[in-house]
């Protein structure tokens, strides 16, 4: 990808990616650090943390990997005081640690369901709760929780994701409303069709279900990448943005327009 952003456009930015070891927060950590900001990347899958952040600190910038289960309420208090400890502060906030699988809504489980909402919903308003106080300590801040696309018009077998991501939008709105007087932003990314290995993970069959037919409902005609997503983040928590709030950003390549 080329550089976009002033390479110095963060500097000084100390950000929380939960999800931040793979796929999409991977992306959205590789183009934040290239751009300045200091970061923690945050996951219950320690194992491609410290990985992660190794190859991230080649940017120059600081880079913590710190584990998180952002189910557990506690667990995520204890995550940001370790991060304000380490980084001295929390000025962005990217809530993108997500789960999602197929399952028919007939038969979905009480533990499949509760698994993807908590993860989802729970823990974007549990990370969004504990960094608040640190921020309005700080003078304000920015939160930019990462959405979807399908759940504006219905995803067969995904009920879960689908209720918890459209609560993740409505989260946002409310929040922005509420925490604008403290200098807090809350924004949100909508991203289209990534092929992460989750995502062929929840598709099943190594991804096989995303097919030509899928990309051929882009009007763009190619997948979207995570630092497409990374890019769009980068923007929002940039002084570029310091008007913007409340909002829900859709990056799909025009796929939301249209029906596969």
């Amino acid at each position: 990808m080329p550089e976009i952003f002033r390479p110095d456009i963060l500097k000084g930015t100390r950000a929380i990616i939960t999800g931040g070891g793979t796929g999409l927060g991977y992306g959205i950590a590789d183009v934040m650090t290239r751009c300045g900001a200091d970061v923690a990347i945050a996951s219950r899958k320690t194992e491609p943390l410290a990985a992660s952040a190794e190859k991230l600190a080649a940017a120059g910038t600081k880079v913590i990997a710190v584990p998180v289960n952002v189910r557990d309420r506690d667990a995520v208090q204890t995550m940001v005081d370790e991060v304000v400890d380490r980084l001295g502060g929390v000025d962005v906030l990217i809530n993108n640690a997500a789960g999602n699988f197929y399952a028919p809504s007939a038969d979905m489980s009480e533990n499949g369901w509760r698994a993807v909402i908590e993860t989802d919903l729970y823990g974007t308003f549990f990370c969004s709760q504990a960094a608040y106080p640190v921020m309005v300590q700080q003078g304000g801040g920015s939160i930019v929780s990462i959405s979807m696309t399908l759940h504006y018009r219905g995803w067969p077998k995904m009920a879960h994701a689908t209720a918890a991501k459209a609560g993740v939008d409505a989260l946002t709105r409310t929040l922005a409303l509420e925490w604008s007087a403290d200098r807090i932003r809350v924004n949100a990314v909508a991203p289209g069709p990534i092929p992460t290995e989750g995502v062929k993970k929840a598709f099943g069959k190594g991804g096989a279900g995303i097919d030509d037919k899928m990309l051929s409902a882009v009007p763009m005609n190619r997948w979207g990448t995570p630092e497409d997503i990374g890019n769009m983040v980068t923007y929002l928590c940039s002084p570029a943005a310091s008007w913007i709030t409340g909002q829900i950003f859709v990056v799909d390549g025009g796929s939301s327009l249209t029906r596969m």
